[in-house]
């Protein structure tokens, strides 16, 4: 994809997380790799005022291009994710409602549902808190995304990581509805986990789902 493609691509992917309820107003953020870097979208912009012409393209040191307007906050985490992990090739980063309620909570997603293997593992992780925009924060959502491809973030939100902005977008997705689901199931009671057994099955199963 060139990078004009890519930028537009990430504004309709920027739109689409406010239209799907997981971001309001200026929150949340859309990084994506490049040959050079990564494309970062823009802080303080509004997902419907943004133009392919706002994304802010930097190298992997977190420089800028002159000229260009300044970058999400959460810059490092987009930035982090992608040097750390080939498979990865964009990343969302969101607030919604459920998600984020377990996050204040610092608690996990566990295996209540065989669905939360597909952020890649038996659990749904919660990273530690750290000040939003912070290095400290980046490296804590790094840690919580050790073979997996999403997490919660405490206090804060959520993650979500794919191989390219469709399948970040529809991980984050599916996040919230896990999220959903399980505070729903915590008003009734704690509820039933399946067995690590289980998820290791449910795990190998997802490795070959889907077309090919």
């Amino acid at each position: 994809m060139s990078e004009a493609a890519l930028r537009r691509a990430m504004v309709r992917t920027a739109r689409m997380l406010d239209a799907s309820g997981l971001n309001r107003g200026t929150s949340g953020n859309v990084g994506a790799r490049t040959g050079s870097g990564l494309l970062v979208t823009p802080t303080g912009v509004p997902a419907g005022k943004l133009a392919p012409g706002d994304i802010v393209a930097l190298d992997w040191d977190g420089r800028a291009r002159a000229g260009q307007k300044r970058p999400s906050s959460e810059w490092r985490i987009h930035r982090d994710v992608l040097a750390a992990r080939p498979d990865v090739g964009a990343v969302v980063h969101a607030h919604p409602l459920f998600a984020t309620a377990l996050a204040c909570q610092r608690r996990a997603i566990p295996a209540f549902h065989y669905m939360v293997a597909v952020a890649g593992g038996a659990s749904i992780r919660c990273a530690r808190y750290a000040t939003f925009g912070t290095q400290a924060l980046s490296d804590n959502v790094l840690a919580a995304l050790r073979d997996r491809r999403a997490c919660l973030m405490a206090n804060h939100g959520m993650v979500a990581a794919g191989a390219d902005l469709d399948r970040a977008l529809a991980l984050a997705i599916e996040v919230e509805s896990l999220a959903a689901q399980y505070w729903h199931a915590l008003q009734i009671g704690k509820p039933k986990l399946l067995a690590p057994a289980e998820m290791r099955r449910v795990l190998a199963k997802f490795a070959s789902y889907g077309q090919r």
